[in-house]
This record gives structure tokens, C-alpha cells and sequence, in this order.
């Protein structure tokens, strides 16, 4: 279920979005469409996927009209086939034409990054391993896009760069390497939070560990190195695979024995679900 902090970033998307679509005016639809009339509408997947973001949609069209009558016929995390009616509502006409194009561009988005999610789950189904998502967000949607990963099976790693310590490459070279950078850090935040490191090869592997950190990033190292990696570790820290993850890799690199992948794939270059909205 969508939470406040959600809702809340949901909101200023909405008006942002909507003060760009309609600005002044729907002079097509207000010119045509008599304001009392009322229609029902539904919407319609024309491919099949994971639903997400439902009430991101019901929404966009509360803001145009606030006697919406809203009755999903699913609920987010459902996979749906293709023909398949999501929702069903009723509303002024001009309103559920003035808000189409925003509900839809919200809704098939975060379908998208939810059937993308719920792939990538099921490909390491037979593995310890867990999805992890990342910062490779659409800038201003990060919520909302984390909410449809969760949606579909997998698993928020940090919201932002206020919550989790990540020491990477850049890091490591003004500190003077991973032990000092985990040393200095660890001196000034509360023991609550967690310290990752980005390593690339097997020394700086050996040295993240003997510096403590709590998970050890294997970046755009190959299956081979991965499994060194993890013997090396033995459980000492969680271990995250990462860089140039696809579906594709994913049940060779879960087999490896990390304890995480992390996948921009599933924010970045989503492809939107068909979904369409029609009358009636």
C-alpha cells in the first residue's frame, strides 16, 4: 500500500504535471464538452504486467474533480493479461478527458518498473539472492519509482544519500584508501547505520573487510572474481553484485552466492506498460 511520504511526493508530481499539460486550460475539451455532463470510464492493459500506482491515478483525477467515483477491479501487485480491466470510474467528462494523459503517463510508468521488478525477482527465484534497486531514478519521482519496485517483488536498497553510508571509488582515494575511509567514518555516525563499499577487485575485497564495513559492493567484477569474492568473505558482510546487471545475468550472478544484486535496469530505461483509457 502507498505511504504518506508517497502520497506526499505523488501530489506535487500531480500539480507539477497537470499545471504542465492543462496550464490555463483544456480549450479542446472545455470548449466541446458541456461541464455538467458525466461519463464512466475504465482502463485497459493492452500488454501484460504488474499493476502499480492505482491510486496515483485516482489522484490526477480527484484534483479535476472531487465527486470521482473510483472502483478498481485490481489491486497494485496484481500481474495482469492483456484485455484485462484495471479500473473503472465515473467523473465529470471534461475531467476524465482533461486527465487522461497525466493518470496515464503516471500509471504506465510505474506498471513498467513494477513488470520489470517482478521479471528480474522471478529469474533468481531459485537463489538466496535478493533485487535491489538504486538511485537511477527519474530526478523529482525517486518515491514513487522505489513504491512501484516494491510493487513488484523487489527491494529498495538506500532512498537517497542521507540514509546509508556508500564509500565509493572517488571516496576511497581522497581518504587514502578503504580502511581509513571506513576508520573516519565510522567515527561520526551512529552505529545504526550501515557502511557499504564499492570494490573492484580482490585486495580491495580483503581490505574492506578487515576495515569492517557492513556490505561490500562487487562492482563490474566477472562470475569468477564474484565467487573468489564471496569465499573470501565467508559471511563476514553482505555481498552486492553490481554494474551492467540485465535479466539476462541474473541467475548466473545470483549462483556466485551474493547476497544482493542491484539493478539500475529497473528504474532507468523503463519501457511503460500499455495501458489504455477509454469510455463507456
Amino acid at each position: 500500500m502507498i505511504n504518506i511520504k508517497e502520497i506526499e511526493a505523488a501530489n506535487k508530481l500531480i500539480d507539477l504535471a497537470l499545471n504542465e499539460d492543462v496550464g490555463t486550460g483544456d480549450i479542446t475539451t472545455d470548449n466541446l464538452i458541456p461541464s455538467a455532463m458525466r461519463k464512466t470510464a475504465y482502463m485497459i492493459a493492452k500488454s501484460e504486467g504488474v499493476i502499480a500506482g492505482l491510486e496515483v491515478a485516482k489522484m490526477v483525477f480527484k484534483k479535476l474533480d472531487s465527486t470521482l467515483l473510483w472502483k478498481p477491479e485490481v489491486k497494485d501487485g496484481t500481474f495482469v493479461k492483456k484485455g484485462t480491466v484495471i479500473v473503472r470510474f465515473e467523473a465529470g467528462y471534461r475531467a476524465i478527458l482533461t486527465g487522461e494523459r497525466t493518470a496515464l503517463n503516471f500509471l504506465q510508468r510505474m506498471c513498467g518498473i513494477a513488470t520489470q521488478s517482478a521479471r528480474c525477482v522471478e529469474a533468481v527465484a531459485d537463489y538466496k539472492c535478493v533485487i535491489l534497486d538504486t538511485r537511477k531514478t527519474l530526478p523529482g519521482f525517486r518515491l514513487l519509482d522505489k513504491y512501484a519496485v516494491k510493487t513488484g517483488g523487489a527491494t529498495n536498497h538506500r532512498i537517497g544519500l542521507f540514509d546509508m553510508i556508500m564509500i565509493k571509488d572517488n571516496h576511497i582515494k581522497i581518504a587514502g584508501g578503504i580502511k581509513p575511509a571506513v576508520h573516519q567514518i565510522r567515527k561520526k555516525i551512529t552505529p545504526f547505520i550501515k557502511i557499504e563499499v564499492e570494490t573492484t577487485n580482490l585486495e580491495q575485497v580483503k581490505e574492506a573487510m578487515e576495515a569492517g564495513a557492513d556490505i561490500i559492493m562487487l562492482d563490474n567484477m566477472d562470475n569468477e572474481t564474484m565467487i573468489q569474492a564471496v569465499r573470501i568473505i565467508n559471511g563476514k558482510a553482505k555481498t552486492e553484485a553490481s554494474g551492467n546487471m540485465t535479466k539476462e545475468r541474473l541467475s548466473e550472478v545470483a549462483a556466485t552466492g551474493v547476497d544482493f544484486i542491484s539493478m539500475g535496469d529497473l528504474t532507468h530505461s523503463v519501457k511503460a506498460m500499455d495501458i489504455s483509457q477509454r469510455i463507456g
